[in-house]
């Protein structure tokens, strides 16, 4: 039972039950120190939106080992447009924000997200994996009130979210969004990958001491797996 960061946004979570993948982003992306085949055949594919370093290897991940992909209605046209067969596409088009979609015992929920999509609008989700471990992806977005709503509708194991600034929320706004959400953990992502986004996650540490001291902080260097639970 490990969740694994890949660098990026990219991580997979497998709970002995169950593999899921989000944002699988192994080619092209700098800090990533394997490729998709090294990790075990995933049950679920997920895409938060469609920019190349979050679409990664989705397409040829779900072709290769018949995942099943999630992403947002619209954004799931390109991949059937690509060739993945409909019946790898929850009802053939994707689903949509605040709806919730099961596979091999996953329950995943969409959330918002605020940021760009060359399809479909980007989106988070909310993941309860077999084991009853429940994950919020974030996306790449700034934080939002709402967020609060997430905290009280799912109990937070551990929040993904981004921290690098520039195109995402940076270690201010994560820190909020940690006590908005009121999750046990979290996992830092988005940061280190380019020169544009933060270099490091010191000054998260310091704002999660000051806006959510409840927040366990998880530190992963691309390549790293944690044990869970946390």
């Amino acid at each position: 039972m490990q969740i694994h960061w890949h660098g990026h946004a990219n991580i997979h979570v497998s709970d002995g039950k169950a593999t899921v993948c989000v944002d699988p982003f192994f080619e092209g992306n700098p800090t990533c120190k394997s490729d998709w085949k090294s990790i075990p055949s995933p049950d679920l594919v997920l895409v938060t939106h469609d920019h190349g370093d979050h679409t990664g290897q989705a397409l040829e991940i779900c072709q290769a080992t018949g995942a099943m992909l999630g992403c947002v209605v619209g954004t799931g046209a390109r991949f059937t447009d690509a060739g993945l067969p409909a019946s790898q596409l929850f009802a053939g088009i994707g689903f949509n924000m605040g709806g919730t979609v099961e596979h091999k015992g996953i329950r995943v929920t969409m959330t918002p997200a605020f940021h760009s999509s060359e399809t479909g609008v980007p989106v988070g989700f909310i993941v309860q994996m077999p084991s009853g471990f429940t994950f919020y992806h974030s996306g790449d977005t700034c934080v939002f009130g709402d967020m609060a709503i997430w905290g009280e509708l799912y109990p937070l194991d551990l929040a993904l979210l981004p921290v690098g600034g520039f195109f995402t929320m940076d270690a201010r706004q994560a820190a909020l969004a940690c006590k908005l959400l009121k999750t046990k953990a979290l996992l830092p992502l988005h940061w280190g990958t380019f020169p544009l986004l933060a270099s490091g996650i010191e000054e998260l540490k310091a704002e999660l001491a000051k806006q959510a001291p409840h927040c366990r902080l998880v530190e992963l260097n691309p390549g790293e797996a944690a044990p869970l639970p946390l």
